[in-house]
């Protein structure tokens, strides 16, 4: 299958945008952006009340940016413009007036993490470990780490950046803030989805938007502070130690 994102929006006002791609939904720039257009869109709609959203397949919710383009990077422009993909999409969650209902069916590295902790509410199965492992390949979480702090803390954050290479269950996930919920399986996780996203499209938009507003209270300047944290990971993916670590993890 080919890489895609769709929107689907039904009668009740619930809006499901969901991504895919084949590569475990490692994500490429072009569908980070097309995701973050997705998500604003839908929040711009007045006949969408709340969005989900989720990714294809059933096994990895998001492994995260595509290594490919990773390995391609020659020069500041091209990292910034890479690093920024997340950022965009994170951004568009935090100024969306809708809440955004986050749903994680499997394991989700490094950006994954970040989409699952922009969400405003967060489902998941117990097969939804994460991981942050840039600092594995001479990178830092820099540009999804305000939201994975604003989520986990200081000192969850620092639990998964620091030890990169080891993965964290979802029961540690939910103990920590990431996820609201965690269930046995996708059939589970669904049914509560659908449950809670159904209560909110038939509850006040404008409470919503500003129960949304006082919940991201202090983040104005996220628009700002991720691209610079998309600037730091876009000069050292340039460096001789990075240039290695990256040909020794693809080796």
């Amino acid at each position: 299958m080919e890489a895609y994102v769709r929107t689907e929006v039904d009668g009740r006002g619930i809006a499901t945008v969901e991504f895919f791609h084949p590569a475990s939904n490692s994500l490429p720039g072009a569908i980070l952006r097309q995701l973050a257009s997705a998500i604003r869109e839908a929040g711009e709609r007045e006949d969408v009340k709340v969005i989900v959203m989720k990714s294809g397949g059933d096994r990895a919710f998001c492994a995260g940016a595509s290594f490919d383009e990773l390995v391609a990077i020659s020069n500041e422009e091209e990292g910034l413009a890479f690093f920024s993909g997340f950022a965009l999409v994170i951004n568009a969650i935090r100024t969306c007036p809708k809440f955004v209902l986050g749903r994680v069916q499997g394991k989700t590295v490094g950006g994954g993490v970040g989409l699952a902790a922009a969400a405003d509410h967060c489902f998941a199965t117990k097969f939804a470990s994460v991981k942050l492992s840039e600092l594995a390949v001479g990178i830092g979480p820099f540009v999804v780490g305000p939201a994975v702090e604003r989520k986990l803390g200081v000192s969850g954050i620092a639990t998964l950046a620091i030890d990169a290479r080891s993965w964290k269950s979802a029961a540690w996930a939910a103990e920590h803030g990431l996820f609201a919920e965690v269930f046995d399986d996708a059939d589970a996780m669904d049914e509560a989805v659908e449950r809670l996203a159904t209560e909110l499209a038939s509850s006040n938009p404008e409470a919503m938007t500003n129960l949304k507003r006082v919940l991201w209270e202090g983040t104005d300047h996220w628009g700002e502070l991720l691209l610079e944290r998309a600037a730091v990971s876009g000069r050292l993916v340039l460096s001789d130690f990075t240039r290695n670590a990256i040909a020794a993890f693809k080796a």
